[in-house]
């Protein structure tokens, strides 16, 4: 139930939502919340401090009344599902305020409720002092930090303003992760550290959370003492590879270079431990191998290949990932507004580009276009790029599989969207489809 309700609750919360509110709304991440800030803190003439601010219990602490009262769905449903309780350990708890825990529909209220902390501020300092104020809110679920020119307006103007906006939703500030800093001593956000040295803005990854994925690295590593090789690497490689994809966007080589070092070494105590009366040279034959220009790689013999040399599967480093910037969604770009579509499928088309996943699908429609656009028929080249096009508009229903999608020359696209001209699959898929 929860479910079909969200699905007419999601276009009204992204219709009203604020422009820079990242967190739980569809083609948003992290990643655009950090390239957001970045944007208001990079220049020489940015702004120099920030409120790095945290709700205390958001989930836990929203009035249902205020939700019940403006909160846009029914309000018999809704009153139901606020005071349906929770079961914990066998014992019933009553809740009286709060969302509901663990449902679907949990993080749209509270975003819903959490709506106008940006444009209701900007409003009450007014729309041309909060732009000569370099006032920008930025928010990511129930964490946000606010800029400004100097310490004296975050604290005399807008902290109040702020506590005063969330008591009327039964929520406060944490005092003890709420606090003014300067952009010149940095601050911690999403598991990045934002600081500028000099006149240069660098986004890192956070002390705190680099030190809680080596945590959990360790962790994992110390809890295979008995485990093979295999099931290590094949335990470790999504954790690894998790963690250097999302911070891929920042400034993390010097980082991933000082984890790879420290995992190694984590690894080689590992093979040690295994094989106490062993030296050092067979057990670096055992578990480490070079692999092209690259030696001491953690790796294993995954099968003989029919050209006589034998495959292995190593443990990728973190240095292995590139480090790539992120194309930073529009701050009101709508998902459900025809309006929208077009930008949708760009974005979509530059952040997948660089998907395995994406190239085999990209591959498969330009064979079934036989190298044209859609549109002219002309070919399709890297030199004249190309855009995927919904045939049935994601807005309206469509979904993402390659028989909704056709490959256009991104001028084709802008006329196709401009005239309203209708797009057909290539007849040769037709045929195939049939037979």
């Amino acid at each position: 139930m929860q479910a079909l309700y969200l699905m007419a609750l999601s276009p009204v919360a992204e219709t009203v939502g604020d422009p820079n509110s990242y967190g739980f709304r569809p083609e948003r991440s992290t990643a655009d919340a950090m390239g957001q800030l970045y944007s208001c803190l990079c220049r020489k003439r940015s702004s120099r401090w920030v409120l790095e601010a945290d709700i205390r219990g958001c989930f836990d602490h929203i009035n249902h009344t205020w939700l019940l009262r403006h909160v846009p769905m029914d309000k018999d449903v809704l009153k139901k599902w606020l005071n349906a309780g929770v079961v914990n350990k066998g014992m019933f708890e009553a809740t009286e305020e709060g969302t509901p825990q663990g449902g679907v529909i949990s993080p749209t209220l509270a975003n819903l409720a959490l709506d106008g902390l940006e444009s209701q501020l900007k409003k009450h300092l007014g729309i041309k002092r909060s732009a000569r104020l370099k006032v920008n809110v930025v928010r990511y679920a129930d964490d946000f930090v606010i800029t400004a020119d100097s310490p004296e307006i975050l604290e005399k103007e807008v902290r109040p303003w702020v506590e005063q906006f969330l008591a009327l939703r039964g929520l406060g500030l944490a005092k003890e992760k709420t606090r003014i800093v300067s952009i010149d001593h940095g601050f911690d956000f999403l598991g990045w550290n934002f600081r500028k040295y000099g006149e240069k803005l660098l986004i890192k990854p956070s002390q705190k959370n680099v030190q809680a994925f080596y945590s959990k690295v360790r962790a994992i590593i110390q809890a295979h003492h008995g485990g093979s090789q295999d099931h290590l690497i094949h335990r470790l490689r999504p954790v690894l590879r998790g963690w250097a994809l999302y911070h891929q966007p920042v400034v993390a080589k010097a980082t991933f270079h000082r984890l790879d070092a420290k995992i190694w070494y984590l690894l080689w105590r590992w093979a040690r431990r295994r094989h106490q009366k062993k030296g050092a040279r067979w057990v670096r034959g055992r578990y480490f191998h070079t692999l092209g220009a690259r030696s001491w790689e953690f790796a294993y013999k995954q099968r003989e290949a029919p050209s006589g040399h034998t495959e292995y599967m190593r443990l990728e480093p973190l240095s292995a990932t590139p480090i790539q910037r992120h194309v930073k969604i529009k701050g009101n770009y709508n998902p459900f507004d025809p309006a929208w579509e077009r930008e949708g499928e760009k974005l979509r088309t530059r952040r997948m580009m660089n998907s395995l996943q994406y190239r085999r699908e990209v591959s498969r429609l330009y064979q079934q276009q036989r190298g044209q656009c859609a549109h002219c028929h002309h070919p399709i080249t890297r030199e004249s790029g190309w855009h995927d096009h919904y045939l049935l508009a994601r807005t309206l229903g469509g979904g993402k599989s390659t028989s909704n999608r056709v490959l256009l020359h991104p001028e084709c696209h802008d006329q196709v969207h401009n005239l309203g001209i209708s797009i057909c699959k290539p007849a040769r898929e037709a045929g195939l489809a049939k037979a």
